[in-house]
């Protein structure tokens, strides 16, 4: 059977509505995450991150290896208790748990050096945390120096920072753009498998055609049959 002229035209609208569901997931999410990306850019304040670099140094009569070893004890020590405690009045922190959470060191195995980052929404803060965390880890290590044979300096204090490390507008949309853009490919991978399942189904519960033209044919055969006997 063929369609009708009149039926023809209300199909287009379907095939457009299920070709627009189809597609509209990827660039809504892209968009949302887009806006997400500029709220956070927005309302977040920017942070503004200072290092200060420390190195061991080994003494006259020490194995020149046993600065590295040191290197990488003081840099899990600079966040200790102690160490914390001396530097908080330096640093202008009011507690030792919030200058704990703006206090970040990483070591290096191939050299004795310690980097040791300050975080804060103020750029002069966060020079004055990580140059109280160094000065609190060369106190500390350099009052048993003559125990270890090995003493820190301040290869290079921190400076204030002049530029926020924190993502700006433009990153953050562009982040949530990229995360969107993913969502909404997802979507679209996981939406066809439900309508071929759909399509599928839907021709095997239409055999009428096929009864109506058997009819026919009886019909037909019947009336041969009558008119051969008369």
């Amino acid at each position: 059977m063929t369609e009708s002229p009149e039926q023809q035209p209300a199909a287009a609208p379907g095939r457009i509505s299920r070709l627009l569901a189809r597609i509209t997931p990827l660039p809504l999410c892209a968009v949302l995450g887009a806006a997400c990306g500029v709220s956070y850019g927005v309302l977040k304040a920017p942070e503004y991150a200072a290092t200060s670099y420390v190195v061991a140094v080994p003494a006259q009569n020490a194995e020149p290896g046993s600065a590295l070893g040191y290197a990488q004890a003081y840099g899990r020590i600079a966040t200790s208790d102690s160490t914390i405690a001396y530097a908080r009045g330096a640093a202008g922190v009011p507690d030792t748990h919030t200058l704990r959470t703006h206090v970040q060191t990483e070591t290096s195995p191939d050299s004795p050096m310690i980097a040791i980052t300050g975080t804060s929404t103020k750029p002069r803060q966060a020079a004055h945390i990580a140059n109280a965390v160094a000065n609190a880890v060369y106190v500390s290590s350099n009052h048993i120096s003559k125990n270890t044979g090995v003493k820190l300096l301040v290869f290079s204090p921190a400076i204030t920072p002049t530029e926020p490390a924190s993502p700006s507008v433009p990153i953050g949309a562009a982040v949530g753009t990229c995360a969107g853009g993913l969502i909404g490919g997802l979507v679209l991978l996981v939406r066809p498998r439900r309508t071929h399942r759909a399509r599928g189904t839907a021709p095997a519960s239409v055999p009428a055609p096929a009864q109506g033209q058997d009819q026919h044919h009886a019909h037909n055969n019947a009336s041969s049959s009558e008119r051969e006997l008369v």
